[in-house]
């Protein structure tokens, strides 16, 4: 055998010995890729589904405004008088808003209407909302907030508070006035929520509307058993230690008490309340979105020289 025929053949030889070691190595390396791509379904699997409705709510206090979202009756007038690029929305019986309302105002009474008219209102301006009271415009204003609306509530609502100020009248009209048919989107999941929130007011005839007087609020706890009912009062510390229904828990109406709403059980009845019942409506709204069964108590405490109701001014006790 020639020299050149050996040398062929050693490096047929070598090339045949390369080709089986890439094919076990190719071989071996197959299991890790498989190992890997089970890794990225074990991670895709540790995902954490985030529910907009529970997130938007939970914000709600997390980011609670400074103003509580509210503003106090004579400056709304003002604001009125001096005009602006703003909405009113009145949510008011449709029979008390042709009677009188304020200047521009526009109206989608309490319940079904308001969500129905969503898509109406404008999410680039700042909407001033206002009821009788100032409790259904709580929970309205909480509502559409966590729709992603910029929403504040006139204090004491129309009868308490707008009608109480002196010269009111000069901003009260009987024109009616209409939507814009603007379109605005709101997310889905947030806005099914809020429909079905408005759907189920009447649900519930011991607390329709999320609201009990203190007369049914105070047979309900007589009627209690085994701890079956939860009173919650929102209230400052210093005025919770100064006088509080009996056997209710604290926890004060601040940024951030959404951190101890996972002290409250979700299989009993909460009745909440604060001063005049408005920050009251806003956390029952939230608090329902949440999936917690709350209502407020009508006027909360009660609040001297306004003319309404609520536990203390009922004369109800409280103890310390």
């Amino acid at each position: 055998m020639n020299r050149s025929r050996i040398i062929s053949l050693i490096l047929l030889t070598l090339l045949l010995s390369f080709g089986v070691m890439s094919c076990a190595g190719e071989q071996e390396a197959a299991p890790v890729v498989e190992k890997a791509a089970e890794v990225v379904v074990e991670k895709a699997a540790e995902v954490v589904q985030v529910d907009p409705v529970e997130q938007a709510a939970l914000a709600y206090f997390a980011d609670k405004a400074e103003d509580n979202n509210m503003i106090a009756q004579d400056a709304f007038i003002e604001k009125v008088k001096a005009g602006g690029d703003f909405m009113v929305l009145d949510i008011r019986s449709a029979a008390d808003y042709e009677k009188g309302h304020v200047i521009g105002a526009v109206n989608a009474p309490w319940g079904p209407a308001v969500a129905e008219n969503m898509s109406k209102l404008p999410d680039d301006k700042t909407i001033y909302l206002y009821c009788y009271s100032g409790q259904t415009a709580g929970q309205t204003t909480a509502l559409l907030n966590v729709a992603g609306f910029d929403v504040k509530s006139v204090r004491y609502g129309f009868n308490l508070g707008i009608s109480k100020v002196e010269g009111y009248e000069e901003v009260i009209e009987t024109t009616p006035n209409f939507f814009d048919a603007i379109n605005t989107k709101v997310d889905p999941a947030i806005e099914a929520a809020v429909v079905n929130y408005f759907n189920t007011l009447a649900e519930d005839p011991d607390t329709k509307n999320n609201i009990i007087s203190s007369t049914a609020a105070k047979a309900m706890m007589d009627a209690s058993e085994g701890g079956d009912l939860v009173i919650l009062s929102i209230r400052q510390t210093k005025d919770y230690d100064a006088g509080h229904i009996a056997g209710a828990i604290n926890i004060p109406w601040a940024k951030g008490m959404q951190t101890q709403f996972d002290t409250l059980p979700k299989d009993k009845q909460i009745l909440v309340y604060c001063y005049s019942g408005q920050t009251a409506g806003q956390t029952v709204a939230i608090l329902k979105l949440l999936g917690y069964d709350a209502a407020s108590i009508k006027s909360g405490m009660g609040t001297a020289g306004t003319g309404g109701s609520g536990w203390g001014i009922e004369g109800f006790d409280v103890v310390l």
